[in-house]
C-alpha cells in the first residue's frame, strides 16, 4: 500500500508493523508528532503496546531499559538535547546488551537554542556504543525501523535510526507501507537469550571487578574489560550482520540493498561527495548539474555510521582523485567527524594497506586519493541551497584540478558554506 505521509507517521507505522511492546517518550520538537502517533495507535486499539509516559528523557530511556530486561520490545524516540540528557542510559543500555531502537529526530543543540536541524546531537553520541543508521527519504524511516529491529536483535546492542529533523519529519512524501504478512517473515518474535522473571529472581550489571572472577554459580565471568571488548567485536560483526538483515529486506520486499553505503553514479567518478541523510539525495540535483558541465562527480551516502564501514567506503573511494565530505556536524576543535573517520578508513585501507588490488576495472589506478577535504553545511537548519554547493564542489574540483598532492587544498580546515560572517 502506498501512502503520502510525514517522516515521524512514516517511524510511527515502522514501530506499529515491528510489533513494538513498550514504548517511553517525552516530548520534544521536531520528534513529538512521531510518539503521539504511536499514542493514538495504543489508544484506538490499533497496536497491543504498552506507552508509558515519562516526566524526562532519561526516565524515558531508563523505562525502554527494563523492558527490554524482561524481554519486551522497546521503542523510544528523541531529538537534540533530550538525547543528550539520556547520555547516561544511552551508555548503559549499550553496556547491557539491550536491543531497544530509538529514532532520533535530528536537530540542532543549545545553546543557543534552536530547534532546527543538524546532526550534531548523534554525532555527539557517536561513542557510547549504540549502531547508528541514517536514513534519507520516507521509506528508508520506514523500512529503516524494521532493519533496526532485527540488527538490534540479532547482536543485543541497540540501534538509533536517525532522520532529518523538519527536512524529513515533517514534509510529506509518497511511500509504501510493507504488507504485514512479509514483515512476519522478515521479523520474527523477540527471544532474548535471558530475560528477567519475577519467578526466577536475578541482578543484573551489577559493580564488575576489574579482573575475571567466578560468579555465585561457581563459574569464571568476565571482567569489565572483557565486557567492553566483546561489545566492541560484536559491533565490528554488526557491519557483515547488517548486510545479510538488508539482503533478505530486499529478497522479502524487493527493495534496498545498501546497508553501509548507498553510491550514486560513483561508477566512473573522478571526485566523490560523501554525507548522511536527506542531504545525499539533493547532491544528486547538484551532481547532475555538474556532469552536464562535464565534470565526472558522484555522490556516495553513509547509511549505517557506526559501526563505521570502513572497508566498504575505501573500496568505493579507492579510484577517485578527490572527495568532499559534507556534513552537518563537528568534532569542535578539529574538522567533522566523519571526514575524520573517512580519512583513517583510506589510511587504514589505501595508505597503510597498499592500495586495494591494483587497477579498477575501467583502467583506473586504485590508490590513495588526491585529497579529503571537508565541508560543513546546514548547521542549525540554515538553508543549504542547492546553488551553493554546486559553487563550492566546481570551485574545489577546479582548485585541486592538477590532481596528486599538488592538487590537495592547502587550508586543512573544513570550508563552511553559506556561512554569513
Amino acid at each position: 500500500m502506498h501512502i503520502i505521509e510525514n517522516g515521524n507517521v512514516a517511524a510511527a507505522l515502522g514501530v506499529k508493523l515491528a510489533g513494538a511492546q513498550v514504548i517511553a517518550a517525552y516530548p520534544i520538537t521536531p520528534q513529538t508528532p512521531l510518539t503521539e502517533k504511536l499514542a493514538e495507535f495504543i489508544e484506538a486499539g490499533e497496536m497491543r503496546a504498552q506507552y508509558i509516559p515519562v516526566e524526562s528523557e532519561h526516565s524515558a530511556l531508563a523505562a525502554c531499559i527494563a523492558a527490554s530486561s524482561t524481554g519486551a520490545r522497546a521503542f523510544t524516540a528523541t531529538s537534540a538535547n533530550g538525547l543528550l540528557y539520556m547520555h547516561e542510559q544511552i551508555h548503559w543500555a549499550a553496556g547491557a546488551r539491550l536491543p531497544i531502537v530509538m529514532c532520533v529526530v535530528n536537530r540542532a543543540v543549545g545553546a543557543p537554542w534552536c530547534i532546527w536541524n543538524d546532526h550534531q546531537d548523534s554525532i555527539s553520541q557517536r561513542d557510547t556504543g549504540w549502531i547508528q543508521m541514517y536514513a534519507c527519504d520516507h521509506q528508508q524511516i520506514i523500512d529503516g525501523v524494521l532493519k533496526a529491529f532485527a540488527l538490534a536483535e540479532a547482536t543485543s546492542i541497540p540501534v538509533m535510526l536517525c532522520y532529518d529533523g523538519y527536512l524529513l519529519s515533517h514534509t510529506y512524501m509518497p511511500f509504501e507501507v510493507p504488507d504485514e504478512g512479509k514483515v512476519g517473515r522478515f521479523l520474527k518474535p523477540f527471544k532474548p537469550p535471558y530475560a528477567l522473571d519475577p519467578a526466577n529472581p536475578a541482578n543484573l550489571n551489577t559493580v564488575t571487578l576489574p579482573d575475571v572472577r567466578m560468579d555465585v554459580l561457581g563459574e569464571m565471568a568476565h571482567g569489565y574489560m572483557e565486557i567492553r571488548y566483546l561489545l566492541q567485536e560484536d559491533l565490528r560483526a554488526a557491519l557483515s550482520v547488517g548486510q545479510e538483515i538488508e539482503d533478505e529486506f530486499a529478497s522479502i520486499f524487493g527493495r534496498g540493498g545498501n546497508a553501509l553505503v548507498e553510491p550514486y553514479r560513483c561508477d566512473d567518478a573522478d571526485y566523490v561527495v560523501v554525507g548522511m541523510g536527506s542531504l545525499t539525495y539533493q547532491l544528486r540535483d547538484v551532481v547532475e548539474a555538474l556532469r552536464d558541465e562535464g565534470h565526472k562527480i558522484g555522490v556516495l551516502g553513509i547509511r549505517l555510521y557506526r559501526p563505521f564501514p570502513d572497508q566498504a567506503v575505501a573500496e568505493a573511494l579507492g579510484a577517485v582523485r578527490g572527495v568532499f565530505v559534507i556534513e552537518k556536524a563537528l568534532s569542535y576543535g578539529y574538522e567533522g567527524a566523519l571526514c575524520s573517520d573517512l580519512k583513517a578508513a583510506l589510511y587504514e585501507h589505501l595508505v597503510k594497506g597498499g592500495g586495494n588490488g591494483g587497477p579498477a576495472e575501467d583502467g583506473r589506478d586504485r590508490g590513495q586519493p588526491a585529497f579529503v577535504k571537508g565541508l560543513v553545511a546546514g548547521i542549525g537548519g540554515r538553508d543549504i541551497r542547492t546553488l551553493d554547493l554546486t559553487d563550492a564542489l566546481r570551485a574545489g574540483m577546479a582548485a585541486t584540478a592538477g590532481g596528486g598532492a599538488k592538487g590537495a587544498p592547502a587550508e586543512e580546515r573544513p570550508d563552511w558554506i553559506g556561512i554569513k560572517l
